[in-house]
C-alpha cells in the first residue's frame, strides 16, 4: 500500500484531477498482486461505492443548499446577521462569523459558504479599511462553522463510511459548531480591538426591529429543527431528509418568499450537477484506491504500531489530529475522510475513543484542509474572488487556525460537551 499512496501523492502533485489520482494509485495495488486480485473489480468497486443508500443524502444536500441559496434564505440571513452583531467593534467581520452559523442550517458546504460570502461580504469589508488577507481568512475558516453544524454534508460522508449515525452526528455538530461560533466571535473582537476595525452599523439594531426581521427568517431557521426532530422520531432516513430538504426550499422559495423563479431553478440544477459530479467521482474512485487496506491488514498494523507507541488516548488523539492536519493541507478534505476513517476509526475505538466524538474532530480538521495552502479550494475561491495575494492570505490565517484547534482541543479534553445534546434526543 506504501507504493498506492506515494503514486497518489505523485500524481496530486503533478495536478492530475483528485478523481484520476485516485483511480490510477488504486489501480497501482491490483498491479502489483496480480494473483491476489481480478481486474474486474477495479469497475466494479466504483459502481459498488455508490449504491450505498445512504450517499444519496449528499447530492440531495447540494442540491437543497443551492435552491436555498438562491430562494432568497441568504439575504434574509445575512440581514439578520447585520442586525444582530453589525455594531460591534468589526462588525463586518463579526457579521461574517454569524452568518456562517445560519447558513450552518441550509448550504451544509463550506466551500459553498466561502464563495457567497467572499462575494457579498468581501468587497464591503476591504471597503471598511480590512486587509485583503485579513478578510480572505475570515471568510474562508468562518466557513467551517457552516460545515459542521447540520446538515454538514462530510458528516454523512463519515457516517456513510465509518457505519456512525448520522442523526447523532447531526446533533453533536450543533454543540461543536455553537461553541466555534463563540470562539470566533471572541477572537474577531480581539482583533478588531487590536487593528482598530470600525463597527459596520453606527448603533444597536433595537429588540423591536430585529424581530421582524426573526420572523422573515423563520422558515431558514426552522430547517434544521425539524431535520433533527424528522431523524429522531424515525419519520426520515438521512437520504429522505435530504430529499425533503429540496421540496422545503423549493416551496418557501416559490411560495413563501417568492424569489425563485422557473430560470433560476435551472440554474441551481446546473450547478448543483457540476459539484454533486465532482464529489461522487472522487467518492466512487476512493473506493479503487481503499480497496487494498483490508488486504493488507492496515488498521490492524496501526494499531499494533500505535500501542506501541502509546497508551494514552490524549496523545493519540494529538499525533491523529496533527496527521489529519497535515494530509489535509495537500488532499481534498472529502477525500481524508473517505481514506482514513476505514483505517483511523477501528484504532480510536480500541482506546475508547467515541466515535461520534471523533467523527466531528475529523470533519472540522479535513474542512480545514480547504482553508489551508497548498491546495485548499475555499483558500483558492476567495483569493481569486477578493483578488487577495497569497501570501497575504498565510500570514493573516495564523489565529482562525489556533480556534479551530482550540475547538478540537476541547473536543478531546471534554468530550462529554460534545455528547450533551446527541445523549439528550437519541438516548
Amino acid at each position: 500500500m506504501l507504493v498506492v499512496f506515494i503514486v497518489f501523492l505523485v500524481l496530486l502533485f503533478l495536478g492530475v484531477p483528485v478523481g484520476f489520482s485516485l483511480l490510477i494509485g488504486g489501480a497501482m495495488f491490483f498491479a502489483l498482486n496480480p494473483f491476489d486480485t481480478l481486474p474486474m473489480t477495479i469497475v466494479q468497486l466504483p459502481i459498488t461505492q455508490t449504491q450505498n443508500v445512504t450517499l444519496l443524502a449528499v447530492p440531495l444536500f447540494i442540491l437543497a443548499g443551492n435552491l436555498m441559496n438562491i430562494s432568497g434564505i441568504t439575504s434574509r440571513l445575512l440581514k439578520l446577521a447585520m442586525a444582530l452583531t453589525g455594531h460591534m467593534r468589526g462588525g463586518l467581520a463579526q457579521v461574517s462569523v454569524v452568518l456562517s452559523t445560519l447558513m450552518g442550517g441550509v448550504s451544509g458546504s463550506a466551500n459553498a459558504d466561502v464563495a457567497m460570502q467572499s462575494r457579498i461580504l468581501g468587497p464591503s469589508m476591504i471597503k471598511h479599511g480590512y486587509s485583503k488577507g485579513y478578510t480572505s481568512c475570515n471568510l474562508a475558516f468562518t466557513a467551517i462553522i457552516t460545515a459542521i453544524l447540520p446538515p454538514g454534508v462530510s458528516m454523512i460522508m463519515f457516517g456513510t463510511v465509518g457505519n456512525v449515525s448520522i442523526g447523532r452526528l447531526f446533533a453533536a455538530g450543533l454543540t461543536v459548531g455553537f461553541m466555534m461560533t463563540v470562539f470566533y466571535m471572541i477572537m474577531v473582537a480581539i482583533s478588531a480591538r487590536v487593528y482598530n476595525f470600525k463597527p459596520a452599523t453606527d448603533r444597536r439594531t433595537p429588540v423591536r426591529e430585529i424581530l421582524p426581521i426573526i420572523k422573515e427568517t423563520f422558515w431558514a431557521i426552522l430547517f434544521p429543527i425539524m431535520l433533527l426532530v424528522g431523524i429522531r422520531m424515525g419519520l426520515f432516513t438521512p437520504s429522505e431528509i435530504g430529499a425533503f430538504a429540496c421540496v422545503y426550499a423549493i416551496f418557501i422559495g416559490f411560495f413563501v418568499f417568492r424569489e425563485l423563479t422557473i430560470k433560476k431553478l435551472i440554474e441551481a440544477l446546473k450547478l448543483s450537477v457540476v459539484d454533486i459530479g465532482k464529489i461522487m467521482f472522487m467518492i466512487a474512485m476512493a473506493a479503487v484506491l481503499g480497496y487494498g487496506i483490508p488486504f493488507e491488514r492496515l488498521p490492524q498494523r496501526i494499531t499494533l504500531f500505535m500501542g506501541e507507541l502509546t497508551t494514552n488516548p490524549y496523545i493519540l488523539m494529538a499525533i491523529i489530529v496533527l496527521f489529519l492536519i497535515i494530509i489535509g493541507m495537500v488532499i481534498d478534505g472529502a477525500i481524508v475522510i473517505l481514506l482514513t476513517t476505514p483505517i483511523l476509526l477501528p484504532l480510536v475505538q480500541s482506546f475508547g475513543i467515541d466515535p461520534i466524538v471523533f467523527g466531528i474532530i475529523v470533519c472540522t480538521v479535513s474542512t480545514m484542509g480547504n482553508m489551508t495552502p497548498p491546495v485548499g479550494i475555499a483558500m483558492f475561491t476567495t483569493c481569486t474572488i477578493l483578488d487577495t495575494p497569497l501570501e497575504d492570505y498565510i500570514k493573516a490565517c495564523l489565529p482562525f487556525v489556533l480556534v479551530i484547534i482550540l475547538t478540537v482541543a476541547v473536543c478531546i479534553l471534554f468530550p462529554q460537551f460534545v455528547l450533551f445534546i446527541p445523549n439528550l434526543i437519541f438516548g
